[in-house]
């Protein structure tokens, strides 16, 4: 049990991580829900997704009639509650209460920028490794990707996202042992590549600075 312990002191965190998992993930709502500490949002959350995946692959709903289906709800919804509010005592639905935060949108914006730098940045071939292990792992996604739906694709990746890093908090040392495994094989893998491919490649010659 010690020296189990003391591997797991020792192994580095996956990603090069020195922080808990929740603070990596935001740590605040968002990083609740992938985390499942809010178990009641979480699990509404996943049973959201997963009524809209039934209704649209196995009851093959269209999306426009499933959104004016749903916005007549809606609309019924408020019109019974904001007419029936003066006979008993309910609050009075205000357009305050219906508002996206502001916090929400510029979360986004700063994520899909980040993605936007980090996506130009592999681009661009300055880490040639990164750059062949990207265009390598989009092959085999667009690859996976022509055997499933494009809602189906989505769902699934809705699934590892809200059960992959609970289940990663909690097997932590079982998963840094595979993950330092597999990157030893990979790394191994791409030296042999490197060095029986890609030094081959002919390269024009690296012309020399004239000093003055």
């Amino acid at each position: 049990m010690k020296s189990s312990i003391g591997e797991s002191s020792q192994m580095p965190s996956l990603f090069g991580r020195q922080r808990p998992l929740h603070l990596v993930l935001g740590g605040g709502k968002l990083a609740d829900i992938l985390l499942w500490r809010d178990k009641r949002l979480s699990a509404a959350i996943v049973a959201g997704f997963s009524i809209i995946w039934v209704l649209f692959e196995v009851a093959e709903y269209n999306f426009v009639t499933l959104l004016c289906h749903v916005l007549m709800a809606i609309m019924l919804i408020l019109f019974v509650w904001y007419n029936a509010a003066g006979l008993i005592t309910w609050r009075v639905p205000e357009i305050y209460d219906l508002q996206i935060p502001e916090s929400t949108f510029r979360f986004f914006d700063i994520k899909l920028n980040l993605f936007l730098r980090i996506f130009y940045d592999i681009s661009t071939g300055k880490d040639m490794k990164l750059f062949f292990v990207t265009i390598a792992s989009l092959f085999i996604m667009s690859g996976i990707g022509s055997y499933f739906t494009t809602l189906n694709l989505l769902y699934m990746m809705f699934l590892c996202l809200v059960s992959l890093p609970v289940m990663y908090e909690r097997y932590e040392y079982e998963v840094e042992y595979l993950a330092s495994k597999g990157n030893h094989d990979v790394k191994r893998l791409f030296n042999k590549f490197d060095s029986n491919v890609l030094n081959k490649i002919p390269r024009g010659p690296v012309k020399e600075k004239k000093h003055r």
